[in-house]
């Protein structure tokens, strides 16, 4: 019989709804120290393991349609039939976003939810690598890697932090490989138009700036965050300025650098970054600070610099400087190269340009799928949607990681 008919048969014939339900409550039953508890769960996960018993005695590769059934919905067991009829392997390491991806400020409070930390912790049972991804810092991505996953998990030596967008990789239990700063690896110039930039920003910034932002405590990257809730209106007022600002400096920087003065290079540095996001162009209009120029050229020398630099904008969330020959495809790459994956399939996850980055890479090199959430940037929703269309709910990390789940165990069945 097909494997198509088997999963009609497996979610037609049996409570699979039930099913997940039970398997669910056993896997998150919160550790109580209480005899009535324990009880409630034994009973539960006797009743589960019976209905799971009647599934595997019914198919040939029970084992693997009853674990299916106990974790993927109907439409994510087929979901995870057409990935591995089309790829015909599974998913040897998870390259996973956090803020707006695992979790979300609109409906999981910032946390991630248990079902999902739990599905992560069977991946790493399973042997899978976990490499979180995200623009952060590393000190605050540890603080929750450790509260959520556990140490056990990270510090495993099978669980990579790329941080603050890809300037370094954390790796935990590789030795001299553990902590890489890739910044390190930039070439003078840059890294001096950095300095000066970190050094500058706020002693420089003017008094309503610098009253409504903070400098996030990057090793490298150049972040200003509002002191206003993210999202909301002050905060993306303050957010707009910042942008301008930025630019700016960076343009007094590289001058600097590059022994170029005035008001032009600051023209031309806002020109090439309006050029480059229709958003930061947006931002420059509604700010009067587009540049009013004929002549839009760039001297070369400074495009030179400039096409090493990239400026990022996330409306009423943050303004960034960062340096493009740094990105989250590089610390993936280093990642991978430091947890021994020579012939990756990633799941990525992530809802960001940065992350479509990753994505449109491993799509390149036949090397994974992508995931997004339906509230992601254009571009990202259009690279998942013209691939796998592996688009979730806001605060259902968890949907993709079941419909992975199940690609993982069909893939065994070869």
């Amino acid at each position: 019989m097909e494997r198509y008919d088997l999963v009609y048969q497996l979610y037609d014939e049996y409570d699979t709804k039930t099913l997940r339900e039970y398997q669910e409550f056993v896997d998150v039953f919160p550790a109580v120290d209480s005899r009535v508890a324990l009880e409630h769960w034994q009973k539960a996960n006797e009743e589960l393991e019976d209905r799971k018993d009647e599934i595997r005695s019914a198919f040939a590769a029970g084992e693997t349609f009853a674990e299916i059934a106990a974790r993927a919905t109907r439409d994510q067991a087929f979901t995870a039939l057409d990935l591995e009829a089309k790829y015909g392997r599974g998913v040897n390491v998870l390259v996973l976003d956090v803020d707006e991806t695992l979790r979300s400020a609109g409906s999981t409070d910032n946390e991630i939810p248990r079902e999902t930390l739990h599905v992560l912790t069977e991946f790493h049972e399973a042997g899978v690598p976990i490499v979180i991804c995200t623009g952060q810092t590393l000190e605050n991505v540890k603080g929750f890697a450790i509260q959520g996953l556990g140490s056990e998990i990270v510090h495993s030596g099978e669980l990579s932090i790329v941080y603050e967008a890809g300037t370094g990789v954390f790796t935990p239990g590789h030795g001299a490989e553990t902590k890489q700063l890739l910044y390190e690896e930039l070439d003078e110039e840059i890294r001096e138009v950095f300095d000066d930039l970190r050094a500058r920003v706020l002693r420089e910034a003017p008094d309503a700036l610098r009253r409504g932002c903070h400098l996030q405590g990057n090793e490298f990257n150049v972040t200003m965050k509002p002191n206003y809730e993210t999202g909301s209106a002050d905060a993306r007022e303050i957010i707009d300025d910042a942008l301008v600002y930025l630019i700016d400096l960076l343009a007094d920087a590289v001058g600097e650098a590059i022994g170029f003065d005035g008001e032009e290079i600051r023209d031309r540095t806002r020109t090439f970054y309006a050029d480059q996001d229709p958003e930061i162009r947006t931002v420059l209009e509604e700010e009067g600070a587009y540049p009013d120029r004929e002549d839009e050229s760039i001297p070369d020398e400074l495009a030179d610099v400039l096409e090493r630099i990239d400026v990022a904008y996330y409306e009423a969330d943050a303004a960034e400087i960062g340096s493009l020959e740094l990105n989250k495809v590089v610390g993936v790459e280093r990642a991978l190269e430091v947890l021994g994956i020579d012939d990756p399939f990633a799941l990525v996850m992530g809802d960001s340009k940065s992350d479509r980055r990753v994505m449109e890479w491993v799509a390149e090199n036949d090397a994974g799928i992508a995931a997004a959430p339906e509230h992601a940037s254009q571009d990202t929703l259009e690279h998942v949607l013209g691939t796998d269309e592996l688009v979730f709910d806001r605060g259902k990390s968890v949907d993709v990681l079941q419909t992975t789940y199940a690609l993982n165990r069909l893939a065994r069945l070869g």
